[in-house]
């Protein structure tokens, strides 16, 4: 093959023998490709001529003609201009036929399976690989050349090859690729132009001519589908394929219109992002795919999509640098986005201040665009944070869209009112961050300013359901921390919005109902009385979603359950309302359903439903002694056995608190509803139970219980003594070790019940110790982990102590002892009454009654 210092086949000699003698160089042998003529004549290859004179010079002679041997006058020498033509013209016609049969090859094995066998297909293959070599080896030559492979068609069948089987056939046709579309300099602009030197009218035509070339070339790698072949080879398994075809696209992405064919193709975008930020691809690949992520950004739809996959620079570059609408085109599609929290962050540190700015200065499409934004970076903790202390969003937000009196749209409005709803979500400090700037320090109006409260209940009041729910979970939200919740009640008391809220319970969409709930759930503790007082006729619609039937338990029914649990138990009308409604015997069943687990739905609100439904059946069993219909309903319902289920709910406090609450209510009246036969024969003697021995019991008869001196069940007189509460005790006292303090409070209350007055508190201490509970009822009393625990352990001490056996053995341990004495010294008037008494029972304090009596005597 002829030219640019590449030797003549023996084939090329015969049959172009009488043309090369013409073109060859007498010095190179080679095809000349800058021929000129010396003094004599002779014609030589520009380069070897110069060599020539140049060894004549350095040997001491003259210079010569090399063919001739003649002394030469002058060494200038004269370019053939008509003899290159004609050699460019003849090496054209060689290369255009070596490449038509390049191209033959590489069409006949283009799509060959891999490890295709047969020796006429290895042979095709070898040929293929040949002819992608001889390929590159002209590109390489000169940008003309490079034009002539496209003109030939080779452009095409070699990007056929991208989807051969053969890897050395993928590999070698992505060089070639590359080869073709490289970044071509004004040196390769020269190359293009062919002659030396160039004249500047024809470097300029020929640049155009280039620059044509290089649009060409770009056009014809765009047609099909060859950018989408190149673009899955970023996802290919081997590292040279890709690191080819990520170069190859860099080269690409220099052209415009492929630049926007590259972005075009689905998931380009992404795995051009995934290599420029992996750890495990080489320096080269990671810094070609950055490089060409930057040739993408320069179209909107390419930024979009980076956006869309993590990359989000160049988006916020055109928004903080772009032109004005440039700016709302960016902020818009930034509201489209589903960021990850870090890039909330990230969105609201660079872009905030921005933001706010827009909001505040900009025509109505670009406040809507900005809302969409700040609606979407506001989503996330750190991020509001962000746009609330260094951005400055909370006062144009609120005075300048939602509390506007001029002509905005609903719309803004609403988008203004669930950014508020995500600020306030935040749990960010409102009472520090000022609405407005009057200059006056005693009136700075902030979030939680009676004013401005009023002014979103208002809007609650007058407004359409969107922005009510969301300025519904603003209050809600507002009143869930105990430094902002008084601030709302008070507002909300001196507005008489009670009602209204309360209205909201029955509104026809759901968010509504929930919100609603949510923030009279947490005004509930702080306005209760108020609240059972407005339910009045709503308690039908709240009591009709705890039971709806959706196949789960849903937020509605949780949140309904939990304002009904939240309100005073010691309402005697509101138990009354409900009772006759209906809700107790309506909940008992849900409630057993909680425990054997048949009710689940797999969500978060199991738990938060299962609380309510308990604290609410504890309210009945405060109002045992108003009406007997209770005592019946609790009997029939099988609460009590329920409630010792309930003990054993590990992991909700809330269950195990108010079930033992429930059975020392139940147990208090267990005195009440016994039926007691005639006086049992006295008891023996009794052994200590507090240190192993259990006190022997007292002969009574058969069914009686020792307690309460009667027939008594669990289920029917709510006795903890019988056998079938005996599991209860038991149950009480493995709680005893709770971690949370008001559960051991309470369990130790219930406990309690089997020593107070009214009972035979000698054989509930027994009791205690046939279920090991004695030992534990001492240990709380020496731990003091709480005033209100220290009390209620000095009060079950002091009665278990009453048993002489048991006083004794305590006697001997110092611990409690001390622990009376401490709460002798320290605690309120009537504990430490309760601490005397234990400690005369351990003769710590003598008994100067009984001596006064002796001495009279």
């Amino acid at each position: 093959m002829a030219g640019d210092g590449v030797e003549l086949s023996e084939e090329q000699w015969k049959e172009e023998e009488g043309a090369f003698e013409a073109f060859a160089c007498p010095l190179t042998k080679q095809v000349m490709r800058d021929p000129v003529t010396i003094e004599t004549g002779q014609t030589f290859e520009r380069e070897a001529i110069l060599k020539w004179f140049r060894e004549c010079r350095d040997n001491g002679r003259r210079p010569t003609c090399p063919l001739t041997q003649r002394e030469l006058q002058t060494t200038e020498v004269t370019p053939s201009v008509a003899l290159r033509s004609v050699i460019h013209e003849w090496r054209a016609r060689n290369e255009e036929k070596e490449l038509d049969r390049a191209c033959a090859s590489l069409v006949g094995v283009g799509r060959l399976p891999l490890h295709a066998g047969g020796d006429e297909e290895e042979q095709e293959e070898e040929a293929a690989l040949r002819a992608l070599v001889y390929v590159s080896q002209i590109c390489q030559r000169s940008a003309a050349s490079k034009d002539l492979v496209r003109r030939r068609g080779v452009v095409r069948a070699v990007a056929e090859m991208l989807k051969s089987g053969s890897r050395r056939h993928r590999l070698k046709s992505l060089q070639v690729l590359r080869v073709l579309v490289e970044d071509n300099d004004d040196n390769k602009v020269a190359n293009f132009i062919q002659i030396s030197p160039p004249n500047r009218l024809i470097v300029k035509e020929t640049k155009r001519k280039f620059i044509n070339f290089c649009f060409d070339m770009q056009e014809e790698l765009g047609k099909g589908d060859t950018i989408r072949t190149i673009i899955k080879f970023l996802s290919n398994e081997h590292v040279q394929e890709r690191e080819l075809a990520v170069s190859l696209l860099h080269e690409l992405s220099g052209h415009e219109p492929t630049c926007e064919r590259i972005g075009a193709v689905y998931g380009a975008i992404l795995l051009l992002v995934g290599m420029g930020s992996s750890k495990s691809e080489s320096a080269v690949a990671v810094d070609k795919a950055e490089s060409t992520l930057r040739n993408l950004d320069r179209f909107d739809a390419n930024v979009k999509q980076m956006a869309d996959n993590g990359r989000l620079q160049p988006l916020l570059t055109r928004l903080l640098h772009g032109e004005p609408e440039t700016q709302v085109a960016m902020a818009d599609y930034l509201g489209e986005l589903a960021l990850a929290n870090d890039d909330k962050a990230t969105v609201a540190e660079q872009a905030g201040p921005l933001l706010v700015g827009m909001l505040t200065t900009g025509a109505t499409p670009a406040r809507e665009a900005t809302l969409k934004a700040l609606r979407e970076i506001s989503s996330s903790e750190a991020s509001a944070k962000l746009l609330l202390q260094r951005a400055g969003v909370l006062p144009p937000l609120v005075n300048d869209v939602l509390f506007s009196t001029g002509h905005l749209p609903m719309k803004l409005k609403e988008m203004a009112a669930t950014i508020l709803a995500n600020l306030v979500a935040s749990g960010a400090d409102f009472r520090s961050i000022p609405l407005d700037d009057d200059g006056c320090r005693g009136r700075r109006r902030t979030l939680l300013s009676e004013d401005v409260v009023h002014s979103l209940l208002h809007l609650i009041s007058n407004t359409g359901p969107a922005i009510g729910c969301r300025l519904l979970s603003v209050l809600a939200g507002l009143t869930s921390s105990p430094a902002t919740v008084s601030d709302v009640v008070a507002a909300v008391k001196s507005s008489g919005a009670t009602i209204s809220i309360i209205q909201f319970i029955e509104a026809a969409h759901r968010d509504i109902r929930v919100e609603s709930l949510k923030l009279l759930r947490n005004l509930a503790p702080y306005m209760g009385a108020e609240l059972a007082d407005a339910l009045g006729g709503s308690l039908s619609s709240l009591l009709r979603a705890i039971s709806s039937d959706g196949g789960g338990v849903t937020e509605e029914q949780a949140a309904a359950v939990g304002l009904l649990g939240d309100l005073p138990e010691g309402d005697s009308s509101l138990t009354r309302q409900l009772f006759d409604l209906g809700a107790f015997r309506a909940l008992a069943p849900k409630l057993a359903e909680l425990r054997r687990g048949t009710i689940r739905g797999g969500n978060r609100y199991v738990t938060p439903l299962t609380e309510g439904v308990v604290k609410v059946m504890y309210r009945v069993t405060c109002a045992l002694e108003e009406d007997a219909e209770y005592i019946e309903f609790v009997r029939e319902a099988g609460l009590a056995p329920l409630f010792v289920e309930l003990l054993h709910t590990n992991g909700m406090d809330t269950v195990q608190l108010y079930s033992a609450m429930a059975l020392e209510k139940l147990s208090l009246q267990s005195s009440h509803l016994t039926t007691v036969p005639p006086p049992p024969s006295p008891p023996t003697g009794h052994a200590c139970a507090c240190f192993g021995r259990k006190p022997a019991a007292a002969a009574t008869p058969a069914g009686v219980c020792r307690v309460h001196g009667g027939f008594c069940s669990l289920r029917e007189t709510f006795c903890l003594a019988q056998a079938d509460g005996r599991k209860a005790v038991e149950r009480l006292v493995a709680c005893l070790d709770h971690l949370d303090g008001r559960v051991v409070e309470a369990v130790l209350a219930a406990l309690s019940t089997l020593v107070c007055d009214g009972v035979d508190a000698r054989e509930g201490v027994v009791v205690l110790g046939e279920a090991d509970g004695l030992r534990p009822v001492v240990d709380i009393l020496v731990e003091s982990r709480t005033e209100a625990l220290q009390r209620r352990a000095v009060w079950a001490v002091e009665r278990i102590l009453r048993v002489e056996e048991i006083a004794g053995e305590v006697a001997a341990d110092q611990t409690v002892a001390s622990a009376l004495v401490e709460a002798y010294r320290n605690g309120d008037p009537r504990t430490r009454q309760t601490a005397e008494r234990a400690l005369r029972h351990l003769d710590r304090i003598p008994n100067f009654s009984a001596a006064f009596q002796s001495k009279r005597s």
